[in-house]
């Protein structure tokens, strides 16, 4: 199987600086499924091309798939077909292991020779004569597309002489567009195994991370990344919602506070010398933990830690915990609480944890009060009810506070422009109708009570900015 690599960029042999494979050489690789032989068709100072060949070993293929590396049945699964199939000849997820090991220091965008390319985009021509592609060219164009590539996606006749038979599986790719070359090749690694859409090792849970290290930059805002995620990690949806629960709070962790189309929550809500519907809506919810009694908080989603360091500066707390599925997000909170310079007995009442709110997380269970601060609106409504179950269901704190925006109050944003949400992550906003729908059919379910009010000044015919839920379980009601 073959793919090229192309570009016109002046002089076009530091092709070979970026690839980290120099164009008067051939050079090989030894790989689980055989060899990979990267070498120059041309390299000249107008054009140069890096090829990429992957010579399939059926025996060595068929040993690793007996060891246990095949995750699923297939067609090649019976005796004869683990020695006789298309993948020596036809790209598939065999070729992006291969691209991996091979251009493994471009993948990073590292060269020593040219630095200062690394990061500048250049004219590139991508071919793969024989791409298997579920879906065909319409699903190519689909992956490709929208990351900046002009896509051709030519089907391969079953049979040049008999047209009658139709189309095979397979396409002949050629993408064109200015890119980063480290940006070219893990599109590439991402997307051959999700257009081949038959994985040929087992997916084991760190897939989730190089999937998403693969993709930082432009996965999370893929119009395909559903698909693109499922069909990655082999349709396994336990790691497909993990993938989808971190990139979402990821793309949450790493957006500026304040975006140019978003509301500016940190102004003054009603005038000079008024605190900003940001403070208010932390003393509203710092309220309704000292109304509940509670002493260990969990703060779900804490992002950069603003609830953490008012919860820390109230010593009714005494246990608080910061959970959020970004590291980076973590850091930024450790950042905030100067955790390396609080005394021994002060660190001692804060742990930040990383978890994901999608997800079942038994370090979570026995607290007193959990909080959900402008969270909710963040998850795709399809994962509200794995978030519902792993916080009411599983972690059952004594009391939850849930504070979201309402969607009825966006009207009194001036340069908020109809229909936009007020920050660019969000993936709703409710009613107050419906929020007060989500709250009650979530107590109901789980055994809480809901008392639900406003944070901000009370518009009388749209509310208050923001809606505030406080779910109380009915064991511990008083």
């Amino acid at each position: 199987m073959l793919l090229t690599l192309t570009t016109t960029h002046r002089p076009a042999t530091d092709l070979g600086h970026l690839l980290v494979k120099h164009p008067e050489r051939a050079h090989s690789f030894d790989v689980p499924v055989g060899t990979a032989h990267v070498f120059y068709p041309e390299a000249g100072e107008q054009r140069c091309t890096a090829a990429l060949l992957l010579d399939v070993d059926p025996l060595r293929l068929a040993g690793a798939r007996g060891r246990g590396r095949q995750p699923t049945a297939t067609p090649e699964s019976f005796t004869l077909g683990r020695y006789v199939n298309d993948r020596p000849y036809a790209a598939s997820s065999l070729l992006s292991s291969a691209l991996a090991r091979v251009y493994r220091s471009a993948l990073r965008g590292e060269s020593r020779e040219r630095p200062e390319l690394v990061r500048s985009p250049i004219p590139l021509e991508v071919r793969v004569p024989v791409l298997r592609c579920r879906g065909g060219g319409d699903v190519a164009a689909r992956m490709f597309t929208p990351l900046g590539w002009a896509v051709t996606a030519t089907p391969i006749p079953l049979d040049e002489r008999h047209p009658e038979w139709g189309d095979s599986r397979y396409v002949d790719l050629t993408l064109t567009g200015t890119l980063r070359v480290a940006d070219a090749l893990n599109h590439l690694y991402v997307l051959l195994p999700v257009l081949d859409d038959a994985k040929h090792y087992w997916v084991a849970p760190d897939e989730v991370d190089k999937l998403l290290r693969a993709g930082a930059g432009w996965l999370a805002d893929h119009p395909e990344r559903g698909m693109i995620i499922r069909r990655y990690l082999a349709h396994r949806r336990s790691l497909a919602g993990v993938a989808l629960a971190r990139l979402a709070e990821q793309r949450l962790a790493d957006e500026p506070a304040v975006e140019a189309d978003a509301v500016d929550e940190t102004a003054g809500e009603s005038g000079a010398g008024q605190p900003s519907l940001a403070v208010r809506r932390r003393e509203a919810v710092l309220a309704a933990l000292v109304a509940s009694g509670a002493s260990r908080v969990l703060d779900l989603g804490c992002g950069g830690g603003a609830l953490l360091a008012a919860l820390v500066g109230d010593r009714r707390f005494t246990e608080i915990v910061g959970t959020d599925v970004s590291t980076h997000a973590l850091a930024v909170a450790a950042r905030r609480l100067r955790l390396d310079r609080l005394p021994e007995r002060q660190r001692d009442r804060i742990k930040l944890w990383q978890s994901a709110l999608t997800y079942r997380d038994d370090r979570l269970r026995g607290y007193d009060a959990a909080v959900l601060m402008e969270v909710v609106e963040h998850v795709d409504p399809p994962r509200l009810p794995a978030l519902e179950d792993a916080v009411f269901g599983h972690a059952r704190p004594a009391t939850v506070v849930v504070t979201t925006p309402n969607v009825e109050h966006n009207v009194r944003y001036e340069g908020l422009p109809a229909g936009r949400f007020r920050h660019p992550d969000h993936r709703f906003e409710w009613t107050r109708a419906e929020f007060a729908e989500w709250a009650a059919r979530v107590g109901a379910t789980f055994g809480y009570t809901v008392k639900i009010s406003g944070v901000g000044d009370d518009d009388p015919e749209v509310g208050a900015p923001t809606q505030l839920a406080v779910l109380t379980r009915k064991e511990t009601s008083r």
